[in-house]
């Protein structure tokens, strides 16, 4: 057996892999909650965890520290323990040992563990060998089976219970931590690999919350003239219903303070709730979008996966539709944990020396069962944005030579025999179907991708020099680059 553990400060989460498909453990923690956001609080004497911090966040803000898997270092917190200060990596192990104990009592027997960890903690080599030098120092100490430690993305991916989706796509994978966002870029070829990250600090679900916490406040002052924030106790009650309605989905909700002389109601629709977040969510898809031209991608081109947290976010992914995304998918809860425990039940075994544990952010293709495969693929890569706009394609390049595009409505890629204008070669021959038609109209070459979006829709991007479209039939490639020459630009037409 082997258990994957999605080490996500928002809330970590567990799964078991025995043969069959990986399911969820509910690891039940102080106050008989299965909830494991990453808050501790010391009253003195003894730690609060998870979510007995959390729910004391507002009433004693100088004892609770929510930082430490963010951080995950030596430097100290702010938390006022005698002789010192607890350094975030001291917290973060407290943390980790009562969850895994409670872990192993949930779920008995383990052989081997597999730690998901935010992408940030592999951003580069000097990150790497901070936090993940930490968290081995934490396995060995705690003598956990480690088997390895993968990135959260790759494994949320490796889920099968998760969405299928075409590896020809490049994957989007967008997530909320507490402190942050995630947005890693995947591409699956013989292997999935994450091929690049963007760390957005500030843009966590605590900071969300505690700016609808403060819109919701001023609300309610206005509608009942009582002020939330004058006490702590009540601000931090007004706090995790502001939580549950932001988690919870519901098109309405009611909002109940009672003091000791009388009771509070504030009715809210969820459309309130989306117009106090949409500045964030704009400023989400803002970045994610830079990050897509930073990288030469299209947003038709790509699948974007939505963890269940960022999917909090009702109004995200028509947001992402109006810039032109038209393929999602929606991971299931826990996703990273069950697939780390699928990775780690076929392909990783307990080293014997703890320093021997891989960390790996690319595994091979097959562990993501739910990839669709087809007999031939074809996707577009758009060149790199340039300084000035690119003039129109005339020509199309394979392997050397260029057929001309001038004086054409329409022009043919495709297998031999298939009359195409542009013949594949002959690896490609055995892909009968294989053909795409780009159109000419209104000055403008046109390619409409094949494969659907998840609307039924054939997304129609436009095709500029320097991009390649890149065919794919089992382990064959062909690229086709769309080039300009002046010359062939300058003749009359036909």
């Amino acid at each position: 057996m082997t258990h994957g553990i999605e080490l996500c400060d928002a809330n970590l989460q567990a799964a078991l892999s025995d043969g069959d498909e990986p399911r969820l453990i509910r690891v039940v923690g102080q106050g008989d909650t299965d909830r494991w956001p990453g808050y501790a609080l010391n009253d003195g004497r003894n730690y609060l965890l998870g979510q007995l911090a959390e729910d004391a966040w507002f009433v004693q803000p100088r004892n609770v520290v929510h930082t430490f898997w963010s951080k995950l270092n030596h430097d100290a917190t702010n938390l006022a323990v005698t002789p010192r200060p607890p350094s975030f990596s001291e917290v973060a192990y407290l943390f980790l040992k009562d969850f895994t104990q409670r872990l192993a009592k949930a779920s008995p027997g383990a052989e081997r563990m597999v730690l998901a960890v935010p992408g940030v903690y592999l951003k580069d080599a000097d990150t790497e060998d901070e936090k993940i030098g930490l968290l081995l120092g934490m396995a060995a100490d705690l003598k956990l089976p480690l088997s390895g430690i993968i990135d959260m993305a790759t494994a949320s991916l490796c889920d099968p219970r998760a969405p299928r989706f075409n590896p020809a796509r490049p994957v989007i994978h967008l997530d909320l931590h507490l402190h942050a966002a995630e947005i890693s870029l995947l591409v699956s070829n013989t292997r999935l690999e994450r091929r690049a990250i963007l760390h957005l600090p500030q843009f966590g679900v605590a900071e969300l919350l505690k700016h609808l916490t403060s819109t919701m406040g001023n609300r309610f002052l206005r509608q009942t003239s009582f002020d939330v924030m004058e006490d702590g106790r009540i601000e931090q009650i007004f706090y995790n219903q502001t939580k549950a309605l932001l988690t919870g989905g519901e098109p309405d909700f009611v909002y109940h303070l009672n003091t000791a002389k009388r009771g509070y109601e504030m009715h809210v629709k969820r459309e309130v709730l989306i117009g106090d977040s949409n500045a964030f969510v704009e400023s989400l898809a803002q970045s994610l979008l830079k990050f897509l031209q930073a990288h030469a991608l299209s947003p038709a081109l790509c699948v974007v996966a939505l963890t269940e947290r960022s999917a909090w976010l009702q109004q995200l992914e028509p947001r992402l539709r109006g810039a032109g995304f038209v393929r999602f998918i929606r991971l299931p809860p826990g996703a990273a944990a069950a697939g780390a425990a699928n990775i780690g039940a076929v392909r990783m075994a307990v080293p014997k020396d703890i320093g021997d544990v891989p960390v790996v952010t690319s595994v091979p293709s097959e562990l993501s069962s739910n990839r669709v495969t087809h007999h031939w693929e074809v996707h577009l890569q758009k060149a790199k944005p340039a300084a000035a706009s690119r003039p129109r394609p005339t020509h199309a390049v394979l392997e050397g030579i260029g057929v001309s595009l001038i004086a054409r409505d329409h022009f043919t890629i495709g297998a031999q025999g298939l009359a195409a204008s542009l013949p594949l070669p002959d690896t490609f021959n055995q892909a009968t179907d294989c053909s795409v038609v780009l159109r000419h109209e209104g000055q403008h070459w046109w390619f409409t991708d094949p494969a659907p979006a998840d609307n039924g829709q054939h997304p129609r991007i436009e095709l500029e020099s320097g991009d390649r479209l890149v065919f794919h039939c089992g382990t064959h490639t062909a690229e086709v680059l769309f080039a300009h020459c002046s010359s062939a630009s300058d003749q009359p037409p036909r």
